[in-house]
């Protein structure tokens, strides 16, 4: 197994009003167990003459940081709607298909809220049908293997934790849990 020393930090974090202060809160969470925390900048106003380039340039850079890292611990709080922010699933994937182990955690505000398909449920209406499987308003399946997140997120995670938190955007106790999981793991 490789070397941690840098871990990408990846979920919804870079997109809050407060983006810089929790980026900071997250790298010295990292630094204090002698890791460097890895942190996607701040979303910031997007050059409508220019979005395409911005978008590529933004893309270009966020994998060069994806490479630089030994590991990754993802935020999968649901964020606009039942799952994760899409770029943190893009970013464990990546980071899973380059071999690097991913820790994960999901900050929910109620217990009622821990899996995936009654989130589901609640954000855009599911039921079961007679045979019992879960299915949206469109008659589409709704993944139910009683998980905080899709199979492929879950299963990718070598450990992924379900914090019941008052701030589920702000909570970083996941990050802590995530960063001693990732100790035992290394050692």
């Amino acid at each position: 197994m490789r070397p941690v020393h840098s871990i990408w930090l990846a979920g919804p974090d870079s997109w809050l009003p407060d983006a810089p202060a929790q980026a900071a809160r997250q790298r010295a969470l990292c630094a204090d167990v002698g890791l460097i925390g890895l942190t996607a900048p701040a979303i910031v106003a997007v050059d409508p003459e220019a979005a395409e380039i911005q978008t590529r340039e933004l893309y270009a850079a966020r994998m060069a940081q994806l490479r630089q890292a030994d590991a990754g611990v993802i935020n999968l709080t649901p964020w606009r709607g039942p799952s994760c922010a899409a770029s943190a699933a893009f970013e464990a994937g990546v980071l899973a298909g380059m071999g690097r182990p991913v820790f994960a955690y999901l900050n929910v505000a109620d217990e009622s809220q821990a899996e995936y398909v009654d989130r589901v449920e609640a954000h855009v209406g599911a039921q079961r049908d007679e045979a019992g499987v879960w299915r949206d308003g469109d008659g589409c399946v709704v993944e139910d293997f009683g998980l905080p997140e899709t199979v492929m997120l879950w299963a990718e995670a070598r450990r992924l934790f379900v914090i019941v938190t008052d701030d589920p955007l702000h909570d970083l106790t996941g990050l802590e849990m995530c960063l001693d999981a990732l100790a035992l793991y290394v050692e």
